[in-house]
């Protein structure tokens, strides 16, 4: 009886900690690319944005000059992004930019602290692109697509 009620009990905990758990998971952002609205861009392939963000394209297709912006490392959408993109995990695009940083091949795009900061400086820069939650879109930038 008592060996039971402590099974009973064990499984109510379980059943507590399980839910609790659902409870604070989040969904994975919705991702999309995006340039300023004044740029002439409308649309980029998936090999073009991941050859601007891994630092193999420096132009975008009508000639102009390209300025990658990054989220901060560790943040769900940079990871999302580079996952999505480029079928590269965290530890791999360190490994990667590291490589490329030591050889002197190139240097990574500048990171900022969040969507808001990144649409800011998108919508600042007719020739930046970046990528941040969907949610974050207005009028002031273009978005491309998904990674």
């Amino acid at each position: 009886m008592v060996r039971a009620r402590n099974i009973a009990n064990c499984i109510g905990w379980m059943a507590f900690g399980l839910l609790s758990t659902i409870g604070t998971c989040k969904a994975a952002p919705d991702v999309v690319v995006i340039v300023s609205a004044s740029n002439a861009t409308t649309t980029l392939s998936k090999n073009q944005i991941v050859d601007i963000f891994l630092g193999k394209a420096n132009r975008f297709p009508d000639g102009s000059k390209v300025v990658p912006i990054d989220q901060a490392e560790g943040s769900a959408e940079r990871d999302e992004f580079y996952l999505k993109a480029s079928g590269k995990s965290a530890p791999q695009l360190k490994a990667y930019w590291s490589k490329i940083i030591f050889t002197g091949r190139g240097q990574p795009p500048r990171d900022v602290a969040n969507g808001v900061e990144v649409k800011k400086l998108i919508a600042e820069n007719p020739n930046a692109i970046g990528y941040m939650d969907r949610s974050l879109a207005d009028a002031s930038v273009k978005v491309l697509g998904e990674p």
